[in-house]
């Protein structure tokens, strides 16, 4: 029976045309709303008003002070991808709202002024009566009238993973606890008339669409970098105020003296470190997407190794997405032949459909289908089948009636509290009773159970009493199975020290079961179920497995950690998931079978729907936030050192350590292609087995800033020493080369311990991990020796050559400068 011949049985005309264009006028249009678009210029005055970006402006503004052009190119560089990036990203949460639109139909079916019309599903409003087929999308929250073997599935919405089947609502019209239909969802077997009852922004969709709403999340980096950036500001002007002040009473002139403590300043401030962050960041991206991994906004690169708890979707992520069987159970006297033939004739799916090779039909009964092609191979010629009785959610079981040789054969199958009675099979009290107890323990286990029965007739005439007097052939146990990369890419995870928690609509049973077969706990999971109360009636969420939860319940468990201080990564699939994702510090979508309202509120979608791929993206996070600390330690200390060259030369008797030009060409050399290769340096061996940093430690926390105040000391020191080496009139020339080679030695020895340092080739040489490094650095050093010998180099520098006593000492110092930062060891 179709939806248009179940008009038949429905009371109801439908609206007016006129009663429709009034309730069009008081609710609006169904169409979702959309966000309010933010302007070209607020967009980029956003991403300006960052301080990194403005301390990125004043050292901009001082090298074109000072003439130093080259860093005045790169900082623009920097200034303009950091702000394109950003605006990108202050348009994402619009995309995401925007994709919801493809989830609602473009047209519908209509009931009105008695006859049936076709509209588009922008002009329904609460009232309207709609006409539903097997592969329609609902248009709009509804109740059912009629409806017959109606199964939907509301995966995208709610997150379950199996269809859900309709019952009729009750005789006032009022939705019972399956009556309802939501906007977004499919209709994937059988027929129905409904009647709408919310659209627009009042439905599910556009309820999911509001959550969506307000500003994104700022990352655990960007907080940490804002807060460095306003003290680097602070002590750089500090400390160079004090460098001019002092030398202006020592006698200095007060036109140079301002000139070098601009250069300082600009020395000071690790200008390239934005330029590192953004390098690194793109180069994170890039080693991601060749990990199934595609970054959708660069900061995600490193939030993900920040990551405290994850919080991930059941179906698809953990499991497979597809229904298998996993056990048959055989009722004494029937044999495993009947069960398997009993199920492959009381089925409506299809193997193999299509030149896709695809099957079509309701995921349960594809699984049987598999399961029983596998066992006994491809089906020879079937009985015909006669007559059927559709699955209901009254009856909770499906019937058909197939003509055999000498009669019919009718097939039962169904939830097993509906077939395992007493008036429907004819079976001794002890069988029925075992398969009762092996039909709670499989349901224990997680599993979906069915009960198959049939019976036997003689004779031409169809058989009417299909309900009684069936023979039990036994239970089958279907189940999303786990990936079996999930109990891997999970113990990665604990070992890590992040907390994993199963969030999932399924019902407890199932989702608990899951938990424990991939080990996201080490005993019986700790299930918090839902089951219709909110979230925020709920307990402490210290559990491992979150169950029945809606949209709602998602986000406000996500705003829930991250008040207890967990840096919250979300992985989801579903419309259901999407306010959870954007609202997360990171949101994780699948690519695979993800919608792409998902994919639009995620800062990374996974291309091959893996858990394994989230553990390796964590990795590439924490191997990004570590290089930025290796730089942060590498650039700060130099140029610590070389104000406290500045502050404390006088004091040896110099009265001028270095002249600005020297200070720029240093800060040229050292800031520049070394500090960028430094972004590069591969993941440490114990980066999976250290626990997340806290989300309130400072980017120097840790032990980085005393180690950097160490370097500093040492850098000055070694830069002291190799000065002495030379004579007055090149004393000036070797303090440079000498703090030069210094800091040069500190970026050798910043350099990231890996598993395998070296990797052997296929043609049979070895390859050193980030070449860029070693190379970069004997350039700059190439370059810093030139700055002394090379006469336009002394000429625009006003240096002079120290001789070759000057490079052994500094050469020495760079080793010593390389085995202490070793020793130190960046974490």
């Amino acid at each position: 029976m179709t939806a248009s011949l179940l008009l038949t049985q429905v009371d109801t005309p439908g609206l007016t045309d006129q009663e429709a264009a009034r309730r069009l006028a008081e609710v609006g249009p169904n169409t979702l709303p959309a966000p309010e678009p933010r302007s070209l210029l607020r967009s980029i005055g956003t991403a300006l008003s960052d301080p990194l970006v403005l301390v990125l402006l004043v050292a901009g503004s001082l090298t074109l002070v000072t003439g130093d052009r080259p860093d005045s190119a790169v900082i623009a560089l920097v200034v303009l991808i950091n702000t394109v990036v950003t605006v990108r990203q202050n348009r994402r949460a619009d995309d995401a709202v925007r994709a919801l639109s493809t989830l609602q139909s473009p047209t519908c079916r209509v009931l009105r002024d008695g006859s049936e019309q076709v509209l588009a599903a922008t002009a329904l409003v609460p009232g309207d009566v709609v006409l539903l087929d097997e592969g329609d999308l609902v248009p709009a929250d509804a109740v059912v009238l009629r409806a017959v073997a109606l199964l939907v599935d509301e995966s995208t919405v709610t997150g379950e993973s199996v269809a859900v089947d309709k019952t009729v609502a009750d005789t006032d019209g009022s939705p019972g606890a399956d009556a309802t239909v939501l906007a977004g969802t499919a209709v994937v077997h059988g027929h129905c008339v409904v009647r709408v009852v919310a659209t627009g922004a009042r439905s599910t969709l556009g309820q999911v669409a509001g959550l969506l709403q307000g500003p994104a999340q700022t990352t655990p980096l960007q907080r940490r970098m804002a807060r460095l950036s306003l003290l680097i500001a602070a002590v750089a002007v500090v400390a160079c105020s004090v460098v001019l002040l002092l030398g202006w009473w020592r006698g200095q002139g007060l036109e140079l003296m301002v000139l070098t403590a601009v250069s300082l300043a600009v020395a000071a401030v690790p200008e390239s470190l934005p330029a590192v962050v953004t390098i690194t960041l793109s180069l994170a991206a890039r080693r991601m997407a060749g990990r199934h991994a595609v970054v959708r906004d660069l900061a995600a690169a490193e939030t993900l190794g920040s990551v405290t708890l994850l919080a991930t979707d059941k179906t698809g992520t953990l499991t497979r997405a597809q229904m298998q069987v996993t056990q048959w159970w055989v009722a004494p006297g029937a044999t495993q032949e009947q069960l398997l033939s009993a199920v492959r004739l009381c089925n409506d799916a299809r193997l193999d459909v299509g030149d896709d090779g695809q099957h079509a039909g309701d995921p349960t009964e594809i699984a049987l289908l598999v399961a029983v092609r596998d066992a006994v191979g491809e089906a020879g010629a079937e009985p015909v089948r006669v007559a059927e009785v559709p699955f209901d959610s009254v009856r909770k079981r499906m019937t058909t009636v197939h003509r055999v040789d000498s009669g019919h054969r009718v097939v039962v199958k169904g939830a097993p509290d509906h077939v395992l009675t007493t008036g429907l099979v004819r079976v001794d009290a002890a069988t029925l009773a075992a398969a009762a107890r092996r039909s709670d323990e499989l349901s224990r286990e997680g599993l979906r159970v069915l009960a198959v029965a049939q019976r036997s007739t003689s004779g031409p005439e169809v058989p009417t009493d299909v309900d009684s007097g069936l023979d039990l052939l036994g239970l089958v146990a279907l189940q999303d199975p786990p990936r079996a990369s999930a109990a891997g890419a999970v113990e990665q995870c604990r070992r890590a020290g992040v907390r994993l928690v199963l969030v999932t609509g399924d019902n407890v049973l199932t989702a608990a079961s899951i938990a424990e077969q991939v080990g996201l706990t080490d005993g019986p999971a700790r299930v918090l179920d839902l089951a219709g109360r909110p979230l925020r009636d709920a307990p402490r969420l210290d559990v491992d497995v979150i169950a029945r939860a809606t949209p709602r319940d998602k986000l406000e468990a996500v705003r829930t950690w991250q008040q207890q201080g967990y840096v919250v990564a979300m992985i989801g699939d579903g419309v259901n998931d999407a306010p959870a994702l954007r609202r997360a510090a990171i949101g994780v979508a699948l690519g695979g079978r993800g919608t792409e309202v998902a994919r639009q509120a995620a800062d990374l979608v996974i291309a091959d729907d893996e858990l394994q791929t989230v553990v390796a993206a964590i990795e590439e996070g924490r191997r990004v936030y570590t290089n930025i600390r290796r730089f942060l330690l590498y650039g700060l200390s130099g140029g610590a050192a070389e104000v406290l060259v500045m502050l404390l030369g006088p004091a040896l008797g110099m009265a001028l350590p270095l002249l600005p030009a020297q200070i720029l060409w240093v800060n040229l050399l050292t800031h520049s292609l070394t500090g960028t290769a430094l972004g590069a340096e591969p993941v440490e061996r114990d980066a999976m087995t250290r626990p997340p940093r806290s989300p309130d430690e400072g980017v120097l926390g840790g032990g980085l800033w005393w180690r950097l105040v160490v370097l500093a000391l040492v850098i000055s020191a070694l830069a002291f020493v190799t000065a002495r080496t030379a004579a007055s009139p090149a004393e000036q020339s070797a303090l440079m080369v000498g703090l030069g080679a210094a800091m040069l030695g500190v970026a050798v020895g910043a350099r990231a311990r890996p598993a395998r340092p070296w990797r052997l080739l296929r043609r049979g040489h070895l390859e050193v991990r980030n070449p860029a490094l070693p190379v970069s650095v004997a350039v700059c050093a190439a370059l810093l020796v030139l700055a002394v010998e090379l006469p336009v180099l002394r000429d625009l520098l006003t240096t002079v050559a120290p001789g070759s006593t000057t490079y052994v000492v500094a050469a020495v110092g760079a080793a010593l400068a390389a085995v202490l930062t070793r020793a130190l060891r960046i974490s």
